[in-house]
């Protein structure tokens, strides 16, 4: 399959490269790497997500470059990146058809095979890991840009290493960029220690929310429109927070939910390894990893925390 992307890549000239709403550090780190990689071929690259980047990784390079309207034009090839599934890939795309083949790039266990090409690996511990197979596949000389976006996209999708997923070759081809000058540090600063005020004022409104079962084996936080209007932020700001909630002892599920609009909640789910929230997610229309995941549901908050609440008693 990694030749039949390069002989593609080699085949076209134009290229629509995108990922899943909600960017996260594996999606954007793994586009830009590709987009960096497609940009020294010479290739006509458009760089699209359908959501705004988060302020945490506008460090990256291609970043002021990004579009988040898809222009009115053709592609040769649509890259659809980490994504599950078309419609994560926000409506835009999915109701978008003047591109001649989409190559689907994904480590998600339960992936929808919607490309023409699809490269899907559940093993790989981000899509990130797929996109450095691809161009050292090709022979591609890493340049410091590329090195940095795929750097990102594994040590944000292994928890800086410390998720399950962090396999020997997270640390291999880690241990490469770092051999070709990614500086951990710099780029653990960049990502943990540089956040905005507003965040942490976010965040003291979130954790005032926390709720933890009877049982002790799941906690749960909330984020409210209200709450971003409080404290002038977006949605773009709360990477990370469900985070908090699985840190508690004897959690072994973390819900976070986000209100995005009145009446519709973003449901993410972590979870620390005994149990699959993935399969949580599903039962509710979503999708996700093993150990994280998510979905949408409809309802008041007090409705959706029950219907959540009330199938996690039993999964637990």
């Amino acid at each position: 399959m990694i030749t039949k992307i390069i002989r593609e890549i080699e085949a076209n000239s134009s290229f629509l490269v995108t990922t899943h709403e909600g960017p996260d550090g594996d999606a954007v780190g793994s586009t830009m790497a590709l987009a960096c990689y497609l940009r020294a071929l010479g290739k006509d690259v458009t760089l699209y997500y359908c959501d705004p980047i988060p302020d945490t990784y506008h460090f990256l390079p291609l970043s002021q470059l990004a579009v988040h309207t898809i222009p009115d034009r053709t592609y040769d090839i649509c890259f659809l990146l980490d994504a599950g599934e078309l419609k994560r890939a926000g409506s835009e795309l999915s109701s978008f058809s003047s591109y001649g083949k989409i190559i689907n790039i994904d480590h998600h266990p339960y992936c929808e095979e919607f490309g023409d090409l699809n490269y899907v690996d559940s093993s790989a511990s981000a899509t990130g890991a797929l996109i450095y197979r691809i161009l050292k596949t090709a022979g591609y000389v890493f340049d410091y840009d590329t090195a940095l976006c795929v750097y990102v996209a594994i040590v944000t999708d292994t928890g800086s290493f410390r998720y399950s997923n962090a396999d020997p070759e997270a640390f291999q081809i880690s241990g490469e960029l770092v051999a070709l000058g990614i500086n951990p540090w710099s780029v653990a600063e960049k990502l943990y220690e540089s956040q905005p005020l507003k965040r942490l004022e976010l965040l003291a409104l979130a954790l005032s929310t926390l709720s933890v079962s009877k049982s002790g084996e799941y906690a749960s936080i909330t984020v409210t429109l209200d709450m971003y209007k409080k404290t002038g932020t977006t949605s773009e700001i709360t990477d990370g927070f469900v985070n908090y909630p699985r840190s508690i002892h004897g959690v072994e599920v973390a819900i976070f939910f986000r209100e995005i609009k009145e009446g519709v909640y973003k449901v993410s789910f972590r979870s620390k390894g005994k149990v699959n929230v993935s399969s949580l997610a599903m039962a509710f229309s979503g999708g996700g990893h093993h150990n994280a995941a998510g979905c949408t549901l409809l309802g008041t908050l007090d409705e959706v925390r029950e219907t959540v609440f009330s199938y996690l008693d039993q999964a637990v």
